[in-house]
């Protein structure tokens, strides 16, 4: 696949010489914390796309090795530029300091141990130009077997839609199968469509896009700022978009940061989204309810997973 010849969505494409020719710079940005090895795989896939203008690696924590390795990267390679000594501010802040240190008219969010594949950066771009704005583009987020990742394209995520997922029930009751928030054992699209809900390990937004929403909501630590960045797109009248053509390859669990410490934020984050789209009295009282039973359920998962691993 060379990720540029041919129009893949509704509206009229312009022939693949034009849209190199006249194609808006493009940053990708990248968060780093604790990655480990696959973050020199990732970097290296991203500087080998001719269409990158620029990467902006933002380290909010990394070995002396490491620090020391993406140190010398940026002063060998123009195309790289570093962000360092903010210590560990989190994702969500961390992306909207590499948002602003990019140049490009486009910005392409990567997760450090995620592997851009052949054509992916062209495909992202083809799909969200001519886009109204705010509009927002994520990859088709596969497994190291190329399967399709849980998460890469998902349904709107409400406390009811979470608790039916969580418990299965939206799969067991045909008539709740409307609640389903995962959709990676459907089949995949041919072409783009919009979806409530992408994954934030590999999109991508035009400048205008990320200024009029105002970027990534740095309430969030760590996990569901890009659920909330989703819902904001589409509140905000824009499209959230799903290219099936843009792969990327997402190794997961690659960070030595604590799994304990990692489910937390997410259950922080989850509670906090619920919290925040929450209308009316009735609405908020049910969120705060959950707020905490989220939290432990999401701390109690990686205490259920090391007790299987030893089980086993």
């Amino acid at each position: 696949m060379n990720g540029v010849a041919g129009p893949i969505v509704a509206y009229e494409a312009a022939p693949a010489q034009d849209f190199l020719r006249l194609r808006r710079s493009v940053s990708v940005v990248m968060v780093v914390y604790m990655t480990g090895e696959a973050l020199a795989r990732s970097i290296e896939c991203v500087l080998a796309d001719s269409l990158v203008d620029q990467l902006v690696v933002v380290d909010n924590g990394s070995t002396r090795m490491e620090a020391a390795r993406l140190k010398r990267l940026a002063e060998g390679d123009g195309r790289v530029r570093l962000v360092q000594g903010q210590g560990n501010v989190g994702f969500a802040r961390g992306a909207n300091l590499g948002a602003r240190a990019a140049s490009g008219d486009v910005i392409v969010f990567l997760n450090p141990d995620a592997f851009l594949q052949p054509g992916c950066v062209a495909e992202l771009l083809r799909a969200i130009d001519g886009r109204p704005v705010p509009s927002l583009v994520g990859g088709r987020v596969l497994n190291a077997d190329r399967t399709e990742q849980r998460g890469a394209r998902r349904g709107d995520i409400t406390p009811v839609s979470a608790l039916l997922s969580l418990s299965h029930l939206s799969r067991r009751v045909p008539s709740w199968r409307r609640y389903e928030v995962h959709w990676e054992s459907e089949a995949p699209p041919e072409a783009v469509i919009a979806v409530p809900t992408i994954s934030g390990a590999c999109f991508c937004m035009r400048r205008e896009d990320f200024e009029a929403v105002q970027g990534f909501d740095e309430g969030y630590f760590l996990h569901v700022e890009d659920v909330d960045l989703c819902w904001r797109v589409r509140r905000e009248g824009g499209t959230v978009l799903f290219q099936p053509k843009a792969e990327v390859i997402h190794l997961g669990h690659t960070s030595h940061a604590s799994p304990l410490k990692v489910e937390f934020h997410k259950g922080v984050g989850l509670a906090r989204y619920f919290r925040k789209r929450a209308r009316g009295l009735g609405q908020q009282a049910v969120a705060l309810l959950l707020s905490p039973v989220i939290v432990c359920t999401a701390v109690i998962r990686p205490m259920l997973w090391r007790l299987r691993g030893r089980a086993a």
